[in-house]
């Protein structure tokens, strides 16, 4: 098992910038804003040979008495499943009171914890970290987590504490817990520049890397503002994961939670809700927003949450829109079915079937986030949409289907010239695409392109996922051949034109 470290402390004293060191992600959201974090962010880093699970927690953010209790909560319950606690402090504002019943609080629950004065860029280290020696929490580690700088002396620091708590409780020396503190310092300094701790650059790769790393099948949970995604994320788990409160813009950051259910794994991505952007003014909410869209392409499922009570909105049928457009399987859970009248839910009803009928294709559920009604099923709609959107179909199985296609309703004629398709070959998968080879494809209509995918659809037994249809014509042997005759050819062929048309 890996070490768990907790990252706690005030708000804004750069927990999540220094997650971000840790991990080499940018998974974290990152801005000068007390209260920013609210729910436990989980990554896993390695520095040198020591890897292990690092949790980013918010502070308390004074925004209300229900809000405030609920990050206290979560916070509570990282320090208890961590081997190690590394408090941040600001070397910029110094000791506060707020400071003093943080540690007075680590200390009563008996954990192990590390001070760190972070914000020590352009400050005498040292002058700085005196009067946080007041807190009784032993040794201080100055850094600069936006920098990189003293982030590998903690690791360091980290290690030994951890190879000394392992002794501890084994009541024994082992072989790797003897030699860590030995390397520590070594393994670190020459692996520093792999494991990210000299910079914050971090590209792209990294960060889709790092997606990518997430176990089973991810599943993305997104919706506007306020329709319980949130609560939904924690009755499918079971446990009070993410923070869910009556606030609107509860969910700031994309929080991924890996588990498994009947031998299955998954990995839950609650989202920030989208709203449209003329609603959208804070800086830190189109960030949210980015971080949302960037779950939809991570996510191999979406389960897009509407409200019932609301009606579907505009803002609703683009989020179907951009899905789709990103080829995801999709999920829809109507929430707050509880508590409506029957005439209502009838209205509501009528509306899904008028206004959805382009996403026919996925499943939909009545649900109630909140009670549990009929939470249990969605899971089981994942699956099916995830094992049609990463289906296999050979080419000969594809042909014959595109063969019977056209049996059953030819092609349309284009210039007294018949349209023809020869073959079909799959393109690719989440979402499944068929390639489909002929001449004159390029003139096929719409109307025939979605009897296709309508007939596709149906025989392949896709459901959940969109279907998308490449078509490919192939070059016409004869075109320009007539410039490739010689001048004595041409004389021959203008001498047999004219008596062809006398």
């Amino acid at each position: 098992m890996i070490p768990v470290i907790a990252l706690v402390g005030r708000p804004n004293v750069g927990k999540s910038t220094l997650f971000n060191q840790l991990t080499r992600t940018r998974d974290a959201l990152v801005a000068d804003v007390a209260g920013l974090t609210r729910d436990r962010q989980y990554g896993i880093g390695k520095v040198g040979g020591f890897p292990y699970l690092v949790v980013d927690t918010g502070g308390l953010s004074g925004e209300g008495a229900e809000m405030d209790r609920a990050m206290a909560e979560q916070t509570r319950r990282a320090v208890a499943e961590a081997d190690h606690v590394l408090f941040l402090v600001d070397a910029r504002d110094g000791l506060t009171p707020q400071d003093q019943a943080i540690a007075d609080q680590l200390r009563s629950a008996g954990v192990r914890a590390r001070l760190v004065v972070n914000k020590t860029d352009g400050l005498d280290a040292d002058s700085v970290s005196a009067e946080f020696y007041a807190l009784g929490l032993g040794q201080v580690t100055p850094i600069a987590a936006a920098h990189g700088r003293g982030v590998q002396g903690l690791m360091q620091a980290v290690r030994k504490d951890v190879a000394a708590l392992r002794r501890s409780a084994a009541g024994e020396v082992r072989i790797e817990d003897a030699g860590a503190e030995k390397a520590g310092s070594e393994d670190i300094g020459a692996d520093a520049a792999e494991a990210g701790l000299v910079s914050d650059g971090l590209d792209e790769a990294s960060q889709q890397a790092a997606l990518d790393d997430w176990p089973g099948i991810r599943v993305a949970i997104v919706g506007r503002p306020n329709v319980g995604k949130s609560t939904l994320v924690n009755r499918i788990l079971g446990d009070e994961r993410v923070v869910a409160t009556d606030v609107a813009g509860t969910t700031r950051d994309s929080i991924f939670v890996p588990f498994e259910r009947d031998g299955v794994d998954y990995t839950l991505i609650d989202t920030a809700g989208v709203r449209r952007r003329a609603r959208v003014h804070e800086a830190i909410e189109k960030f949210s927003v980015i971080k949302t869209l960037q779950a939809i392409e991570a996510a191999h499922v979406v389960i897009l949450v509407v409200d019932a009570q609301a009606g579907l909105s505009d803002q609703d049928a683009h989020l179907l829109g951009m899905v789709i457009e990103a080829g995801r399987a999709l999920v829809l859970a109507v929430n707050k079915w509880d508590g409506m009248q029957e005439h209502a839910r009838e209205r509501v009803r009528d509306e899904l079937d008028r206004r959805l009928g382009f996403v026919d294709f996925a499943r939909m559920r009545l649900i109630s986030a909140l009670h549990g009604t009929n939470v249990g099923h969605l899971l089981d709609d994942v699956r099916e949409a995830h094992a049609s959107a990463f289906r296999k179909v050979s080419t000969p199985e594809l042909t014959r289907l595109l063969e019977a296609a056209v049996a059953e309703h030819a092609p349309p004629m284009v210039s007294g010239r018949r349209i023809k398709l020869r073959y079909a070959h799959q393109g690719g998968q989440n979402p499944p695409v068929v390639v489909l080879h002929g001449n004159q494809t390029d003139a096929l209509p719409g109307s025939y392109k979605r009897y296709l995918e309508n007939f596709f659809r149906k025989h392949l037994k896709l459901v959940g996922t969109p279907l998308r249809l490449e078509f490919r014509s192939g070059r016409n042997p004869y075109a320009g051949r007539r410039n490739k005759l010689t001048p004595r050819q041409q004389q021959k062929r203008k001498r047999l034109m004219r008596h062809v048309r006398r």
